[in-house]
C-alpha cells in the first residue's frame, strides 16, 4: 500500500515538473535607433539580446521571432555557459514596421516597441523573465536631434487564436511568451519646424504684399496672392513627400488649409476694394483694405501661434 502511494505521489510530481515551463530570463542592450523613414513607415534598430536558460532544447538562434520586424539581419551570435546555464548573446540589426503618429509633426513623440518571441515553444513550455536592471540603450545611439526617453523592458502574452492546422480538441488558439523593448523617442523640432514651414510663410507675405499696390492696380493686387497661393501648394507638396499616406488632418494639413482660407480672403478683399473703387467710392475702398489688411495679419498670426503651440506642448 506505502509502496503504491509512493509511486502515486512520484508520478504526480512528474506531471507537475513537466507542466511547469522553463523560464528564460532575457535583456537587451539598444545601440541605435536610425534611419527613421516616415513615408515608408520603418526604423532601423541595432541591439544585442541575451538568453539565460537550461532547456538545451532551446535554440534562439533558429527560434527567434521579431514578430513586428520587416526584416532581420543573420545575427552575430556568441554562445556560453553560466554556472548550469546556458549564456547565448545575439548581435542583431533589424528593419522594424513602425505606424508613426503624425499629427502634430514635426513636434511628434513616438512611441517604439520590438516584440520578440520564440517561435516553436508557447508558454507551456517557455515563460521569458525580464532583466530589467542589466537591460539599457546607448544614449548617443539614436540620429541627430532625436533623444530617447522612458526606455524600458517588459514581459507579456501574446494569443493567436488559431490552431495553425492543428484541430485537435483544445487547440483551436496558442499563447506565446513575449519579450517587448519599449523607448520614447522625441526631439527638438523648433529648427526643423521652420525649414520645413518657412516656404509656407514666405507665400503668405508674398500674398499679403497685395495690400500695398493701389486698388485699382488688378495685376499686383491678384497676381502676387495667386502666386503666393501655388507656393504654398507646392511647399504643401513637399512636406507631404516624406510623411506617411494619414487619414487624419494633421497640423502640416491645417496650417497650410489656414494660409489657403487665407490668401483666399485676401484675393477677396482685393475684390471688394476695386468694386468700390469702380464705383468712385475711394475713400471706402482704402478704409476696407486697411481692415482687412490689419484682420487678416492678427486672425492668421494668431490662428497659428495658438495651433502650434499646442501641436509643441501635447
Amino acid at each position: 500500500m506505502r509502496c503504491f502511494l509512493f509511486l502515486t505521489v512520484l508520478a504526480m510530481s512528474f506531471q507537475v515538473a513537466r507542466a511547469t515551463p522553463d523560464t528564460v530570463k532575457v535583456g537587451a542592450y539598444v545601440m541605435s535607433v536610425h534611419d527613421i523613414n516616415f513615408h515608408d513607415k520603418e526604423y532601423t534598430a541595432r541591439f544585442w539580446l541575451w538568453f539565460l536558460y537550461k532547456n538545451k532544447e532551446f535554440d534562439f538562434v533558429k527560434q527567434l521571432d521579431i514578430t513586428n520586424a520587416k526584416s532581420i539581419d543573420q545575427p552575430q551570435v556568441l554562445q556560453d555557459s553560466i554556472g548550469h546555464e546556458q549564456w547565448s548573446m545575439l548581435k542583431m540589426k533589424c528593419v522594424m514596421k513602425e505606424n508613426w503618429n503624425v499629427l502634430d509633426f514635426p513636434f511628434d513623440k513616438q512611441h517604439l516597441n520590438v516584440h520578440i518571441e520564440n517561435s516553436l515553444f508557447d508558454r507551456n513550455s517557455l515563460v521569458f523573465k525580464a532583466d530589467e536592471k542589466g537591460s539599457k540603450y546607448d544614449p548617443e545611439g539614436t540620429l541627430a536631434g532625436w533623444q530617447i526617453k522612458n526606455f524600458k523592458v517588459n514581459v507579456d502574452e501574446k494569443l493567436y487564436e488559431t490552431g495553425f492546422g492543428d484541430y485537435r480538441p483544445g487547440k483551436d488558439h496558442q499563447i506565446f511568451s513575449a519579450f517587448n523593448i519599449e523607448m520614447d523617442i522625441e526631439r527638438n523640432a523648433w529648427g526643423l519646424f521652420l525649414k520645413i514651414f518657412i516656404g509656407m510663410y514666405i507665400a503668405f507675405l508674398i500674398a499679403m504684399v497685395g495690400f500695398a499696390p493701389n486698388p485699382s492696380e488688378v495685376e499686383p493686387r491678384f497676381g502676387l496672392p495667386v502666386g503666393g497661393l501655388f507656393a504654398a501648394v507646392g511647399n504643401k507638396y513637399i512636406i507631404d513627400s516624406i510623411l506617411p499616406e494619414s487619414a487624419s488632418f494633421t497640423l502640416v494639413d491645417i496650417l497650410h488649409s489656414l494660409t489657403f482660407f487665407t490668401i483666399f480672403a485676401i484675393l477677396v478683399v482685393s475684390a471688394i476694394c476695386l468694386k468700390l473703387h469702380d464705383n468712385e467710392k475711394f475713400e471706402e475702398s482704402f478704409r476696407m483694405n486697411k481692415i482687412g489688411f490689419r484682420m487678416i495679419t492678427i486672425i492668421y498670426v494668431m490662428a497659428n501661434v495658438i495651433l502650434v503651440t499646442l501641436a509643441a506642448t501635447n
